[in-house]
């Protein structure tokens, strides 16, 4: 339902959403297969150590599937991981080149798409980061209206 609240989101929004769950689908399938499934493994493999590359994947879980715009901004620090590993990886894994690629494509998809998702639906919802020049007119005017 679209209220004067929640407006409808226009369709590049909704293109932005999906670029951003598509590349955070796929590195949360992409990582604990690259690191423990697809590698010949001696001996078992615990729980932990599988879910170890898809906990930082997990802290914005709830706010995408609750569609919070503020998630999709701030889960842009999550996917730095991704991005710092992924380059790490290229440099000293050249032979598991296939799969850096791919994780360096899902977490752009999903910086890309967090990125521009935010921006879009924020505007449409009216949200938006005050400017600092704002802030310190609006903190002088209030202290001058004090000290008269």
């Amino acid at each position: 339902m679209n209220t004067a609240q929640n407006p409808a989101k226009k369709p590049i929004t909704i293109k932005f959403q999906r670029t951003a769950i598509v590349g955070y689908i796929g590195l949360f399938i992409l990582m604990p297969l690259w690191m423990y499934v697809v590698p010949p493994q001696e001996g078992p493999v615990d729980l932990i150590s599988l879910l170890l590359p898809i906990i930082p994947l997990l802290l914005p879980l709830r706010g995408i599937i609750k569609d919070n715009t503020y998630t999709y901004a701030w889960a842009n620090f999550i996917v730095m991981l991704y991005f710092i590993h992924g380059l790490t990886m290229l440099w000293v894994a050249p032979d598991e080149l296939i799969w850096v690629l791919l994780e360096l494509v899902f977490a752009s998809a999903m910086f890309i798409g967090c990125t521009y998702y935010a921006r879009h639906r924020g505007q449409e919802l009216g949200l938006k980061i005050r400017k600092l020049k704002e802030e310190l007119a609006e903190e002088k005017a209030a202290n001058e209206h004090n000290t008269h």
